[in-house]
């Protein structure tokens, strides 16, 4: 799979736009500069591929723009020593950026079709998450919990409580809730029974979907 310095050179003016737009963490940002979205994008879209914008991706899903991946990861705030679970892996991309930040990266689809794409690309790109799962995000990941950070990559009517339960004491969990519209709210667990939540304004997801069986 190639990589250009034409890629190279859109990457970089792709991170300026997003330091406009209030981007501040350096880490995120630097990953950014390293992924290549390209690879990730839908062929017919590559030539879009930095461009500050979603495009749909197989399964009536989309790659998220990359100003949400940033913000998201941002408030996510992980390092190193992180233990994080995505749910929803969607096109990758997200993935390969929580890479960059931790080796730790445990990411769940119930998309059977991104499933396998994901598998296959993550292979040849060189991504190893610790565990790529093809199952019911709702759900969590209760085997491998707790976890020092997890990041919801779908709008939820409301935060699912599997996934607060699997939160660690001091971990925090970004979540778009919403129908129509998704309010990006972050959670961090101060107690056993407790959690701070703060809102950070509107965006748009896909819905997480639930397996009901």
């Amino acid at each position: 799979m190639k990589e250009s310095t034409k890629h190279q050179g859109l990457r970089r003016h792709l991170i300026e736009t997003l330091k406009a737009k209030g981007i501040q963490s350096e880490a995120v940002l630097s990953v950014m500069l390293d992924v290549p979205r390209h690879f990730f994008m839908d062929p017919s879209l590559v030539g879009y591929a930095y461009e500050d914008n979603a495009y749909p991706i197989s399964a009536d899903q989309t790659i998220s723009q990359p100003y949400t991946v940033a913000f998201q990861s941002e408030l996510l705030d992980v390092s190193s020593a992180n233990k994080v679970l995505e749910i929803g892996t969607g096109s990758g991309y997200q993935t390969a950026v929580l890479l960059g930040l931790s080796p730790q990266v445990y990411t769940i689809e119930r998309q059977q079709v991104l499933f396998k794409q994901t598998q296959r690309l993550f292979l040849q790109l060189g991504y190893r998450p610790k565990k790529h799962i093809f199952g019911d995000g709702y759900k969590g990941l209760p085997d491998a919990a707790p976890f020092d950070r997890i990041i919801v990559t779908a709008g939820a009517p409301e935060v699912p409580k599997p996934l607060l339960n699997q939160l660690a004491i001091g971990g925090k969990l970004v979540i778009p809730i919403g129908e129509k519209e998704q309010i990006m709210t972050r959670f961090i667990r101060t107690s056993k029974s407790s959690f701070d939540k703060e809102e950070f304004g509107l965006f748009r997801f896909v819905p997480l979907l639930e397996n009901k069986n």
